[in-house]
């Protein structure tokens, strides 16, 4: 994060609330994007499996789903209809379990090549991510922050971004009005929000 974005979210937050701003302020810069580890689908999967969980929920049902391939290169492979059982056994829902088939399923297609996602808008990106079964618009913006990076992303459909800023702010203010005042750095209001609650995502 750059000292002009900071400045940017402390001006923005100042004119909002001397809660959000105080919050901002006490956080200080926020750490600059890192390169995941885990490649895109991989990456995805881990983000589905781990929704509506708390992070050492999260982390633990991932640990055992890693666990059913001997390389992390070749785990998308065992995501196919005879393993269902296995992959439900680590912890995850059946629709969790048709979610990462239909993932690796359109890995095997072609459609989640992280170079081409990568050139394309973020909207256009999320459109294209959103047409798997069981990928939604929360998952879709979890990847445009974490795995692409995109610095104005505000997902309105966290429940702990959008209480946290509700909670700083006002719950008679629409969150997604409140943001675009932080634009084109929202995605950093999410990431102040998340820490704020001291609840990051499990990405």
């Amino acid at each position: 994060m750059t000292q002009h974005a900071h400045d940017h979210c402390l001006s923005a937050a100042a004119d909002l609330s001397p809660e959000l701003h105080h919050s901002i302020a006490r956080q200080g810069l926020l750490a600059p994007w890192r390169a995941p580890s885990l490649a895109f689908p991989l990456s995805l999967c881990r983000s589905v499996a781990g929704q509506q969980l708390s992070v050492k929920a999260a982390a633990s049902i991932w640990a055992r789903v890693a666990a059913l391939s001997e390389t992390q290169d070749s785990l998308l492979e065992t995501f196919c209809e005879n393993q269902a059982d296995r992959m439900r056994a680590c912890g995850l829902s059946g629709a969790k379990v048709k979610t990462l088939l239909a993932i690796a399923e359109a890995n095997r297609q072609g459609a989640l090549e992280a170079d081409v996602l990568r050139a394309m808008p973020p909207q256009a990106r999320s459109d294209r991510l959103v047409e798997i079964w069981g990928v939604g618009r929360w998952t879709a913006d979890m990847a445009n922050i974490f795995y692409f990076g995109e610095p104005d992303i505000w997902p309105d459909g966290d429940v702990t971004a959008r209480k946290t800023l509700e909670k700083l702010t006002s719950k008679r203010r629409k969150t997604v009005r409140t943001a675009t005042r932080f634009a084109p750095y929202r995605s950093y209001l999410a990431r102040y929000m998340w820490r704020h609650a001291d609840a990051p995502p499990d990405l």
